[in-house]
């Protein structure tokens, strides 16, 4: 579908392939492989001299059909769909790098990507390094002759700090790497980062593209050029998303731009409300004045998102004591939902990182992170509040 149409268009349109049933939802092909005409065919397939559908594992019409949504919705050349959001970083890495080179990370990343980096791809020589800055000269310092990669979170999981996409795409346009953009956070409703400048776009899926916390999924976009070599890998390493799991995104799609729109809202109501509680020493939200980057958030973003973090008076029994006062939230370390969620980064999503890594990237004891959901925000409030009144 042409790009001249609107995202909320997009979402709903994009990428719809119809059967000789000409269905009006998209189908669901639940088939681990599809059928030749002949011999002759197979093997044209399976040597790319003829497009077509092969084998699941690497080619379906549903994950195709999210795969040109996504490509569309991100404004992007092409895009590969993948088993869950970790699995797009892999086979992103796996794909393009080797060993010997070098990656620049965002210190602030998700703790699962942050083991990934520092631990399981340096046992294969890929080193990181990782920047305590939102600074672009930061970056552009860390940069050595073997750096493949500069890869950042915007706004980064949990403390939503806003990196200057343009800047560092020129950063790696100098220095001659490639910038990657995990744009979970914000989705292309709020954010396109290759409008900005970047190579690639990851997301997981899991998270707001699906929106009600049914399936694992994710996502790379960008470029053909280098979205073909993801492909490559994902054909024959297999982190592969399943026809069912597409199926199920591509209908949390058809509402994403209203749930960001009214879920973004009610963050930034919360993030007020929060900011003047007397149990709440600070509240890192990028659409308020008083987050360190909020003027460029507003720049480069059309809303401050759906995640609030906030940190409490006191340490993680504090902390635990408003997470166990809730009600009405879940606790669960999953965002992205349609229900409101709280958890305690220090010891679930960032807990398996060291306390040293913790420390630096600003993840204390008594921060909580709020994703925030459609529930009305009046019981939001009052779900928090029987917590906060404990300290």
């Amino acid at each position: 579908m042409d790009n001249e149409f609107e995202t909320g268009t997009l979402a709903v349109r994009a990428g719809i392939r119809r059967s000789q049933f000409n269905e009006h939802a998209e189908a669901l092909y639940l088939s681990s492989s599809f059928v030749f005409d002949s011999a002759a065919q197979a093997a044209a397939r399976f040597s790319g001299e003829e497009g077509g559908f092969i084998y699941s594992r690497f080619s379906n019409p549903t994950v195709d059909m999210l795969q040109e949504r996504l490509a569309a919705l991100e404004g992007a050349e092409a895009c590969i769909a993948t088993a869950s959001g970790m699995a797009a970083i892999l086979a992103t890495v796996m794909a393009l790098m080797k060993a010997g080179e070098h990656i620049v990370a965002a210190q602030s990343i998700f703790g699962a990507t942050q083991q990934l980096f520092g631990g399981i791809l340096a046992k294969f020589g890929i080193d990181t390094t990782f920047v305590a800055s939102v600074d672009a000269t930061a970056f552009r310092a860390a940069l050595r002759p073997q750096t493949k990669l500069l890869f950042i979170e915007t706004p980064s999981n949990p403390l939503t700090e806003v990196f200057d996409i343009a800047a560092l795409a020129q950063v790696a346009r100098e220095g001659g790497v490639l910038l990657v953009v995990d744009n979970c956070f914000c989705t292309p409703v709020l954010q396109r980062p290759l409008d900005l400048g970047a190579d690639l776009v990851i997301h997981s899926a899991t998270k707001y593209l699906d929106g009600q916390g049914r399936v694992l999924g994710g996502a790379v976009c960008g470029r053909a050029v280098l979205v073909d070599e993801v492909f490559r890998f994902l054909r024959t390493a297999g982190p592969s998303l399943s026809p069912f799991n597409a199926w199920v995104i591509l209908k949390g799609l058809e509402t994403l731009p209203i749930r960001m729109q009214a879920q973004s809202a009610a963050a930034l109501e919360l993030a007020r409300w929060l900011e003047a509680q007397p149990q709440v020493l600070r509240v890192h939200y990028p659409g308020l004045p008083s987050h360190p980057q909020h003027a460029l958030a507003m720049r480069q973003q059309k809303a401050g998102g759906a995640i609030v973090s906030f940190e409490v008076k006191g340490g993680r029994e504090q902390a635990w004591q408003v997470v166990d006062a809730t009600r009405l939230i879940s606790i669960t370390a999953n965002l992205g939902d349609t229900k409101t969620t709280l958890t305690h980064p220090a010891s679930t999503t960032h807990g398996r990182i060291s306390a040293a890594a913790r420390a630096a990237a600003g993840i204390g004891e008594n921060l909580l992170r709020l994703a925030v959901g459609l529930e009305a925000v009046a019981d939001l409030k009052e779900d928090l509040k029987r917590g906060l009144a404990r300290l």
